[in-house]
């Protein structure tokens, strides 16, 4: 694999409606299997880009696809424009479906795909397990959707999700009761608790100019990238 391959490049793949999409993809070395990785309010930035590589390091091909169509930020106040701009079922259900699909007919080593998303990406990883049938898997990292837009009777593949207690943007009474209807549901599901602020993954959730209900937590995230490789593990490579 050389090493563009490994940086990763800039792609395009057909959304099921037709319309042409972008993704940032990183191509693993013998890979394992395949994620959708789908980014935070702040866009495709550095940082998400970080993550993809991660999952390829591992043995997973990441593509993530730019759900702002070339715009990210790094002001609060922009990146709230930004996903109260974004027509979520779109995402989930064109523009993540068809990453998904693309990855699907590239067939990296087992050939099945897992969606990862991380505060608003976790929100659409939720709205994907309900509405992407062609997804194996999905890791949700700190992010729901209003709780109505989640059919749990339609999550029919195994689901992890890792939640901060102290969570100031995803309270976690919501939490509460989006796990009891997955408990009613029968959703093979596996939730993790960090006593933990918002973001605790992201290491740039902190400094000057982050919002200040996120903080960076190296422990935390180790922990729940260690999990989450293992599910990805099972679930994927398998």
């Amino acid at each position: 694999m050389s090493a563009h391959d490994t940086a990763g490049q800039t792609i395009e793949f057909k959304r099921p409606d037709g319309r042409t999409a972008t993704g940032f993809l990183v191509q693993a070395d013998e890979p394992l299997g395949s994620v959708v990785v789908i980014q935070e309010w702040w866009g495709v930035n550095e940082q998400i880009r970080g993550v993809a590589r991660r999952l390829a390091a591992a043995g997973f091909t990441a593509l993530v696809p730019d759900l702002y169509r070339g715009q990210s930020t790094v002001e609060q106040q922009e990146a709230h424009h930004l996903m109260s701009g974004l027509d979520f079922a779109d995402a989930a259900t064109q523009d993540v479906r068809g990453a998904v699909t693309l990855l699907k007919a590239r067939g990296a080593g087992t050939g099945k795909v897992g969606v990862t998303g991380f505060c608003m990406g976790g929100a659409l990883t939720w709205l994907a397990m309900v509405h992407v049938p062609e997804a194996d898997a999905g890791v949700v990292w700190y992010g729901y959707p209003p709780l109505e837009y989640i059919d749990a009777s339609k999550v029919d593949k195994p689901v992890m999700a890792h939640w901060a207690t102290q969570d100031k943007a995803f309270d976690i009474a919501g939490v509460d009761t989006l796990e009891a209807r997955l408990r009613e549901a029968k959703v093979d599901y596996e939730g993790h608790r960090y006593l933990a602020h918002h973001a605790f993954a992201n290491e740039t959730a902190q400094g000057p100019g982050r919002i200040a209900i996120t903080q960076y937590d190296a422990h935390w995230a180790q922990l729940a990238w260690d999990r989450t490789m293992r599910f990805f593990g099972r679930h994927l490579a398998c």
